[in-house]
């Protein structure tokens, strides 16, 4: 073979192998590089597709926890009881998991959850005793007395409408939601799909998904107080990743909404019914003590310790029960004005169609709430401005309003109202 023949396979073969780099750089990632050990132990056989079609899903599997302790997919997806399966690819799996499939890991934290308010009063709190089973609702008034049972869904699921359910109020309160498998709720919602983060857990802005606004103000009241303050100071320090029953004050020496409501600092009881250290039902129009007041409130204030001297602990509670007793004045006073309207027959017909209804809710229902939290979670704009002014307004607003109402014909507040 001649020299020249040579020299033209040469520049072919080596153009052939460029342009086959050239090529395979132009290809995806996730379809060129090789997966991880981790990987493979994490996700088996379902990475092999899915690393193409949800690289992202199977990137934060191999970085949970789960994958570390060689948990792959069916181990979740798999169907648990009372769950009907679907073939996929050989496999039979549920698509959509629930407190059913972490149970099966994770008995005890779903038995803590579901004594909780997380759990069925959730639900309750939008649809009543809808799609409770009997034996749910005697569970959940052993642990959360009056939180469910005989409860009505709240007229704004009427009023407002199926898609403002769906999109707004579900996207919380699903939290509690009945399940077909005859578990409640859902792990997904703090924890995150794939992750199953307690890091995600413990970050102030997972409560804030649900626990803000102006009717549960509590990550605005929080970003306002020294602990928010200093959180987002000194996040970086934090170790936030570390397990549950190791986490020590070096870790979190600035607390989360977690520290307080869950963790288990500094060797204490690690728990997923955050009522288990509320003294009161802050949430009510007119709070009062819990049934366990003393043993719950002991348990945040042990907490609390974990950073402050007792005297200081029992000064901000002192303060804030004073607020919660003024407070209760308030809606007391508001809430007398409102019902002697309807005994006298001035005010009637159905909730939410006359302009006093709404003075009356956002009285207590924002305002009243607000000041509450804030008196207890360091906020103290939200006790004033956000609190007891506008309750102060309100009141002047409703004084009127029920004096016009007085003075107008029987009926005509009826007919005002009636077919809004």
């Amino acid at each position: 073979m001649s020299f020249r023949s040579v020299f033209i396979a040469v520049v072919i073969a080596f153009g052939l192998i460029v342009a086959g780099f050239l090529i395979n750089r132009a290809r995806p990632r996730v379809e060129t590089e090789q997966p991880t050990e981790a990987l493979v132990r994490a996700s088996g056989k379902c990475a092999e597709c899915h690393v193409r079609q949800q690289y992202s899903v199977v990137h934060e599997y191999e970085m949970s926890v789960h994958a570390q302790k060689s948990i792959n997919c069916l181990d979740c997806h798999q169907p648990a009881q009372n769950q009907k399966g679907q073939e996929h690819h050989g496999f039979v799996i549920v698509t959509k998991l629930t407190a059913g499939n972490c149970r099966s890991c994770h008995e005890g934290i779903y038995q803590e959850f579901v004594r909780s308010r997380h759990a069925a009063v959730s639900w309750a709190a939008v649809y009543g005793e809808q799609g409770l089973k009997p034996e749910q609702v005697a569970f959940s008034e052993q642990y959360q007395p009056g939180g469910v049972k005989g409860r009505a869904p709240h007229p704004f699921v009427t009023l407002e409408g199926v898609s403002a359910m769906t999109s707004g109020c579900d996207q919380c309160h699903s939290i509690g939601r009945p399940n077909d498998d005859g578990t409640i709720g859902t792990c997904t919602a703090c924890h995150s799909r794939h992750t199953a983060s307690v890091e995600l857990a413990r970050l102030p802005t997972t409560c804030a998904q649900c626990h803000m606004g102006p009717d549960h103000s509590q990550i605005e009241i929080y970003e306002e107080s020294k602990h928010g303050v200093m959180f987002h100071a000194q996040e970086s320090l934090l170790n936030l990743k570390v397990a549950p029953k190791q986490l020590t004050t070096k870790d979190m020496f600035v607390p989360t909404c977690a520290t307080c409501h869950m963790s288990g600092i500094n060797g204490l009881k690690v728990t997923h019914d955050p009522s288990e250290r509320l003294s009161w039902f802050l949430a009510a129009p007119i709070s009062q003590k819990r049934p366990n007041y003393a043993q719950t409130q002991t348990a945040m204030k042990q907490v609390c310790t974990q950073c402050h001297t007792t005297p200081l602990i029992d000064r901000v509670y002192a303060q804030a029960e004073k607020v919660v007793e003024t407070t209760n004045s308030r809606v007391q006073q508001a809430q007398e004005i409102v019902t002697s309207l309807q005994k006298s027959g001035t005010l009637t017909g159905k909730p939410f169609t006359h302009p006093i209804d709404f003075v009356y809710f956002d009285l207590w229902h924002y305002d009243g709430r607000t000041s509450k939290h804030g008196a207890f979670m360091g906020g103290a704009d939200f006790v004033q401005w956000h609190g007891n002014y506008p309750m102060l307004q309100k009141m002047v607003q409703l004084r009127s309003m029920a004096e016009e109402l007085r003075k107008q014909p029987r009926g005509r507040a009826a007919q005002s109202g009636a077919g809004q």
